[in-house]
């Protein structure tokens, strides 16, 4: 079950993170895997990881950010079965103290970035008459978070340009979800509490993992192994769909 057998898949934000740890499930289930993020270095460590355990991957440095060396990376890559889209930031602030620029930086990395890759990879796709797209929303689109307002804008987008694509392009074969997460840890989550919590990293910590009812943040490859499922060919008839995975955050946070 869940093979990916002979597809080939596209997947951003590969350097770390859940972009990482799907690629690792998707080269584990036979996908040739396509790693692109900003990282060269962090993207070169991936791949060689997924080539020592036996598995298919070719890493391309780019920014998601830049229409034209995405068109020209997809253009080298040829084929595309499965898109996931997991490049993405975050930001603190409230609507009255985010900035212009980091409301643009988070607009251009989360919504423009995704939709640069989208806009690339679904004529491949329309071309094979199939194809798979996972899109990495958030529980911020179902709840409102403290300290989120340019976070939680972007994505929302996602979820919207999920939808949209789903209904625009079913015609087609392409299936399209997204997956919404809760607290996932990752080196991002070391690096954003020492940033905004100096001397705090333990606390907040703690009280970060608490927040989830079930106890603790997910991990990395929970996370992409719902990806894989949605990926699959077991997931056929699954599209325009959002999925929590969350620890209960959304239900039972009361």
């Amino acid at each position: 079950m869940f093979s990916l057998k002979n597809k080939t898949a596209v997947i951003t934000g590969a350097g770390s993170g859940i972009g990482r740890a799907v690629a690792l499930v998707f080269a584990k289930q036979e996908a040739t895997v396509h790693l692109l993020d900003l990282n060269a270095a962090a993207l070169d460590i991936v791949a060689a990881e997924i080539k020592n355990a036996g598995g298919n991957a070719v890493a391309h440095q780019l920014d998601v950010v830049n229409q034209a060396v995405v068109k020209t990376v997809f253009e080298k890559i040829g084929r595309i079965d499965l898109l996931v889209n997991c490049a993405g930031i975050s930001n603190i602030g409230k609507a009255d103290n985010t900035s212009e620029e980091d409301f643009d930086k988070v607009y251009n990395v989360n919504v423009k970035g995704m939709y640069n890759c989208l806009h690339e990879a679904i004529p491949y796709m329309k071309k094979n008459g199939s194809g798979v797209i996972i899109n990495m929303a958030s529980i911020a689109n179902h709840v409102g978070l403290l300290d989120r307002f340019a976070y939680s804008m972007s994505k929302g987008a996602v979820l919207g340009m999920t939808l949209s694509i789903a209904r625009d392009y079913m015609a087609d074969g392409i299936r399209c979800n997204c997956v919404s997460p809760a607290r996932v840890y990752t080196p991002f989550v070391d690096d954003f509490i020492a940033k905004n919590y100096p001397g705090k990293e333990k606390e907040m910590f703690e009280k970060l993992s608490a927040s989830q009812p079930i106890g603790r943040m997910a991990k990395p490859e929970e996370v992409a192994h719902l990806i894989l499922y949605l990926s699959s060919d077991e997931a056929s008839f699954i599209t325009g769909c959002d999925y929590p995975i969350d620890g209960g955050f959304i239900n039972l946070n009361n």
